[in-house]
């Protein structure tokens, strides 16, 4: 049994002396916190708005007389202990007396001596959680707050298209699904062989790193599955805003679908960049650029040969003729032409082919794409155009490895997909963050758990006098300059957001 009180003679942690010094640890330091820089993203929050807009797609059926926090402090709550890397709800229950926590939050009970702090666990998890025998959540006794999925997907593009002080030329929309492992009995998951676990399979659509979409998915579907869907909602939303961008839709070969060329060529200002797998047909066609790639670089690796040769290098001295290949480069050759399928096509379309032979032998990719020859070399259209949509996958590791997306552990999966767009929007407001504090800074660039670390993550005591708060940080902080810089950006930006 663990003592309630330590003995008056041993109070406190004693160690090893050092200079004739006591080194005693004690736990008398009054109100420490170890996430004194949420106050940075609860400022940014406040000025632009975006749990408040969140907030405003919930239904809230609770008497005001009775309720101590609102849906948007909830929301703030939940989405702020995530972005400090708190994953669970049963976090909350040491986060709810969290002195920065709860100035972020303006929730001032330490000052008032209130004995509640913030929501606890199990007030969080009547927001996230509602058994599916509850139907009318009006008429529940604890399940009052309803979220209306149409408006939160609506609201994720309205973030996006406002972080823009003016139309850009043109955009870019990456597509792409990945894998959320279950280890539960959770509703609408499967076992899916690609990925070899019982998971969903969450479809994801980023500007950038912008993001406007996160749709949890059953592991049983198409992988392009709802894609049609988000596009037909996502872009007419953007042309509304911006009737001139330019829009260039880019996905892997998953989505390489009739429905979805023919609904981009139907628009205006709409083209697309999508991979497609190889057949007999391409590679018969592709025969003559294989043949040039293979010489190609057999040229390059005699080439290479005679020259080891000329320093004097014998062949029988290297293990294998692998060995030189592996110091020639491989050989790269492109290739455009019009193609069509026999029946899933309703017409012929552009396709580029990369053949790229080397030590490994032959590599083909091919591309399907709306932009024509005359505007783009078919080089440069798989390098600039097509290759980059592999930053995607940074943004998917972002929500998923430091902002806890793949948390989706609850039974029902309407309260998966709220979990989701929880993780979603804490990357939403981090990006804004780094977006608008960071530029020209050493963590322009960084992801959110370097972010997490360096500027949220900060030790302070809270000190509360009369007139004033303050949170005193370390004195040593290795980040002063950066999180000066970023306060000064914040203040700068309308109270309008």
């Amino acid at each position: 049994m663990t003592p309630s009180k330590l003995p008056k003679k041993n109070k406190g942690l004693h160690f090893k002396k050092q200079k004739h010094r006591e080194i005693i640890v004690d736990f008398t330091g009054g109100m420490i916190t170890s996430n004194a820089g949420i106050l940075l993203i609860a400022e940014l929050d406040r000025r632009l708005k975006i749990t408040e807009k969140f907030a405003e797609c919930f239904r809230d059926y609770r008497h005001l007389s009775y309720t101590d926090y609102t849906v948007a402090q909830l929301l703030a709550q939940r989405i702020y202990g995530l972005i400090l890397g708190y994953e669970d709800l049963n976090d909350h229950e040491h986060l709810r007396n969290d002195p920065t926590l709860m100035l972020a939050l303006s929730k001032l009970n330490f000052i008032e001596k209130k004995p509640k702090g913030l929501a606890g666990k199990s007030t969080l998890n009547r927001l996230e959680y509602c058994p599916e025998h509850i139907i009318k959540q009006n008429e529940s006794r604890y399940h009052k707050i309803e979220v209306l999925p149409q408006e939160v997907e609506k609201m994720f593009v309205e973030i996006f298209l406002n972080s823009y002080s003016e139309p850009p030329s043109s955009i870019v929309l990456d597509l792409d699904v990945t894998d959320d492992e279950v280890h539960g009995n959770q509703e609408g998951a499967f076992f899916n062989k690609y990925y070899d676990s019982v998971c969903y399979a969450p479809l994801y659509i980023f500007c950038g790193r912008h993001l406007l979409a996160a749709k949890l998915r059953s592991s049983n579907v198409d992988p392009a599955d709802g894609a049609l869907s988000e596009l037909e909602r996502i872009i007419p939303q953007i042309r509304e805003k911006w009737p001139n961008t330019q829009i260039l839709v880019r996905a892997d070969s998953a989505y390489s679908r009739e429905e979805i060329f023919a609904f981009c060529e139907a628009q205006e200002n709409v083209d697309y960049v999508i991979a497609m797998s190889t057949n007999n047909q391409l590679k018969i066609r592709a025969s003559d650029v294989v043949k040039k790639a293979q010489k190609d670089y057999e040229d390059r690796v005699e080439v290479v040969s005679k020259f080891l040769d000329d320093l004097g290098f014998k062949k029988e001295n290297l293990d294998t003729v692998s060995e030189i290949k592996e110091l020639v480069p491989d050989s790269k050759w492109y290739r455009s032409l019009c193609y069509k399928t026999e029946t899933s096509w309703s017409k012929g379309r552009r396709v580029v082919t990369k053949v790229e032979y080397g030590n490994e032998g032959l590599n083909m990719r091919h591309v399907v794409t709306s932009l024509p020859a005359s505007a783009i070399s078919p080089s440069l259209l798989y390098t600039k155009k097509y290759c980059p949509r592999g930053q995607m996958e940074n943004q998917i590791k972002e929500q998923q490895l430091d902002l806890f997306a793949d948390r989706t552990s609850t039974h029902l999966f309407e309260s998966n997909q709220l979990r989701l767009w929880l993780s979603s929007m804490a990357y939403v407001l981090v990006q804004a963050f780094r977006e608008n504090c960071l530029k020209k800074t050493e963590l322009k660039n960084a992801t959110v758990g370097t972010i997490r670390l360096k500027l949220f993550k900060l030790g302070a005591r809270v000190i509360v006098s009369f007139r004033r708060i303050l949170v005193a940080i370390a004195s040593s902080c290795p980040c002063q300059d950066i999180l000066t810089l970023a306060y000064s950006r914040i203040m700068a930006i309308s109270e309008t957001g």
